[in-house]
């Protein structure tokens, strides 16, 4: 039928290299060129090869009937280029694939040469262009349809982040109009006489509260009213972005004949066509693969939070380290621990990043899927699955663990009975949780974004230099294909990791969203930058990627939906646990001096600071000999809500653990509902493509009527 690739191999030369290009139909042979060290093969397919593609390349691809065209239609290049990579991929007549030829040295690698991208070059992919619009149509003629939907995503993604971005700037903004306002900071800017307990082992200095007046007001920026109605407003957000998306790629899909387009039906078509006697491969399910494969699973993720813990391990020995070396002031200690532990996160995070897209595939491996779709899908669960934790597990920690299981002055937690364990910052646990996403974001954007572009950049310009010492071409094709050859090589993970980091972006942009409100300005100028970067890499600096045909992002579009629930259970704890919202309107309302009710003359909020710290007596301290001036010191005062005569949970304890559980629940409730009456009211598909979709249908049936007339009638 086609011959193989083994067909045109060299053994007796060094290297041999296959180019697959498509597009010139009055070609009948292969085409070799040398250039003394290296051997190129060209293939440029026939007309006559796809005429046993006819009967599926004639289909319409529309919801309506499928019916014959009077003349053969034109066949794009990217579904050339697509239906001669399947045909490639197939086994040849000794039985061997083209990847299996690549790896036992036949052939070097094989790529599809760039043609005809000019127009892309210039309307695309300039950094000039950033705030244009893109050449959707243009991208599917020549990278394929999924390309050309994640660039769609990607853009319709970045265009909704700008009224959440504004009000998330609004939010930020909002605290410094009450930055020297503050009834709480005021309280502790003037709290000159309130000492705090020693926090750390090795120097056991009192420290005032008044020193944390700075974090205090910095700490109120995000950490005030706005941040509940700002965390209601992104689960709405995220909602309503999900169901216009649906609604544009509905339209776009119209627009490309795709919509009633089927992925299995043409994969079988093609296995068909290739070879006439295909089996096809049922679906299949085993419950003891699928035990092993959630049993490993579950181990992975016990590793992802096991890395966490790693986290604070590191946090603990890095703060008796920073105190024992003087390396850091004593006040300045915990800030330092939470920066480098951040880099010590992220770069855990670009390690595991490896060990789970192994596993991820391992895994797949082991599962059997049918075909590449259905295996495509199923890495991307896994893989994201692990992702997920292993960026997030150590922001569950501060968020939710962090200060809360250190016991208090005198009976303090340890690390295997020697190190104390980590504390919040001393204006609170929203400080921490604040920074380590800063950190993490700023890192993760512009370190990435910087690597995404300069690593494949220079790699391509030391090739272009040594090739340019060595050898250089004055045949224009064969200088062509050197041009081609010299890019940097693309795979299958292209365009998934392309996607994979919009995912973990999207879930910093709305996971935490409440202890971090400028996130979305964060991912703003992140994304304009990564679609003229990601353009530029396709076109300028990676070989072509092979097109495929898609109708939708596929399990993407669930890992987003599942974001958005987990944002709004994730932001509602932060609210009722992390941040100081709740336990500030119930003591307005419980505690304080406008309990029964309005006071003109009285903040609502005075005396909230002495009511929030609990009382500790030196005297009560294990080792009270190694506290510095603990002779003139009675008490000292520590965050949280104990006893003062046995150090137990107070009552105020448990009636705000009691309120933050109540509002959780409130909140998520609230936040659900919102999201799923936003569902309900956006339609997934407009009423113009279902209109089209139904008339397209109803003229299939009236074509089909009339035709079975007219045979009857005869």
């Amino acid at each position: 039928m086609w011959p193989g690739p083994c067909a045109w191999s060299r053994r007796d030369r060094p290297v041999a290299v296959d180019k697959v290009e498509c597009g010139s139909p009055s070609a009948s042979h292969p085409q070799m060129m040398e250039d003394g060290e290296k051997v190129f093969f060209g293939i440029r397919a026939e007309s006559r090869i796809f005429d046993l593609y006819r009967t599926l390349l004639m289909e319409s691809e529309g919801p309506g009937a499928r019916t014959q065209p009077a003349g053969p239609a034109p066949i794009p290049a990217s579904t050339r280029i697509r239906i001669v990579n399947f045909v490639l991929n197939n086994t040849t007549a000794a039985g061997d694939t083209l990847d299996d030829l690549v790896k036992s040295g036949v052939f070097e690698t094989r790529f599809v040469l760039h043609k005809g991208q000019d127009d892309l070059r210039k309307e695309w992919a300039q950094w000039r262009r950033v705030l244009r619009p893109q050449p959707i149509d243009d991208i599917r003629d020549y990278f394929g349809e999924k390309v050309a939907l994640y660039f769609a995503w990607l853009g319709w993604y970045t265009y909704m982040l700008v009224p959440a971005a504004a009000v998330g700037l609004l939010v930020f903004l909002s605290g410094f109009a009450l930055f020297n306002a503050s009834q709480i900071s005021k309280e502790i800017c003037e709290a000159h006489d309130i000492l705090l307990c020693p926090r750390g082992d090795h120097s056991r200095r009192y420290q005032q509260l008044s020193d944390t007046c700075t974090f205090a007001k910095l700490t109120h920026l995000f950490d005030n009213e706005g941040t509940v109605v700002f965390a209601i407003f992104m689960a709405l957000w995220a909602t309503v972005f999900l169901e216009i998306w649906k609604r544009q790629r509905a339209r776009v899909v119209l627009h490309w004949d795709l919509y009633g387009w089927d992925e299995d039906q043409e994969e079988m078509a093609l296995q068909l066509i290739n070879h006439r006697d295909y089996q096809l491969r049922p679906h299949q399910h085993s419950y003891l693969r699928s035990s092993v494969i959630l049993i490993l699973s579950v181990l992975m993720i016990c590793l992802m939070i096991g890395m966490a813990h790693l986290l604070v391990v590191y946090r603990v020995l890095a703060a008796a380290l920073f105190n024992s070396t003087l390396l850091f002031q004593e006040e300045q200690v915990t800030t330092a621990v939470v920066v480098t532990g951040a880099l010590f996160h992220y770069v855990v995070i670009l390690i595991m990043t490896k060990v789970n897209k192994c596993v991820a595939l391992k895994l797949c491996d082991f599962e059997k899927p049918r075909t590449f779709s259905e295996r495509e899908s199923k890495f991307t669960t896994k893989f994201f699955t692990l992702q997920f934790f292993a960026h997030f597990s150590s922001l569950i920690y501060i968020a939710f663990i962090l200060g809360r299981i250190n016991g208090h002055p005198g009976k303090s937690v340890r690390l295997a009975g020697l190190w104390k364990l980590e504390e919040c910052h001393l204006s609170g646990c929203m400080m921490d949780l604040f920074l380590q996403m800063a950190i993490i974001m700023g890192l993760k954007q512009t370190l990435s974004n910087c690597a995404e572009y300069l690593g494949p950049w220079l790699a391509y310009k030391c090739r272009l230099m040594r090739f340019k010492l060595g050898r250089a071409s004055g045949d224009p094709e064969l200088r062509d294909m050197q041009h081609n050859y010299l890019l940097n090589p693309v795979n299958t993970f292209s365009l998934f990791d392309e996607f994979m980091e919009m995912m973990i972006q999207y879930g910093f942009t709305t996971i935490f969203v409440a202890a971090f409100p400028l996130a979305p300005l964060l991912a703003l100028i992140s994304n304009l930058v990564e679609i003229r970067l990601d353009a530029i890499k396709m076109v300028r600096l990676q070989r072509r990627l092979v097109p495929r045909k898609a109708k939708d992002i596929g399990t993407w579009l669930q890992v987003l939906e599942t974001i958005g629930v987990l944002a709004v259970i994730a932001n509602g704890m932060v609210i009722a646990f992390t941040s100081e919202f709740i336990p500030r309107v119930v003591y307005k309302y419980h505690y304080g001096p406008c309990r029964l009710g309005a006071q003109p003359a009285v903040d609502c909020l005075t005396g909230y600071v002495n009511h929030s710290l609990s009382v500790f007596y030196t005297k009560d301290f294990q080792d009270p000999v190694q506290a510095e001036g603990s002779e003139n010191i009675t008490e000292c005062r520590y965050r949280d809500y104990r006893d003062a005569q046995d150090y137990s949970l107070s009552e105020q304890f448990w009636v705000l653990l009691a309120i933050r559980l109540l509002f959780l629940i409130l909140f998520e409730h609230v936040a659900l509902c919102i999201k799923l009456i936003a569902a309900w009211f956006v339609p997934d598909v407009p009423q113009s493509v279902k209109n089209k979709v139904l008339e397209e249908k109803y003229r299939a049936l009236r074509d089909k009527m009339c035709s079975s007339s007219k045979s009857t009638d005869v």
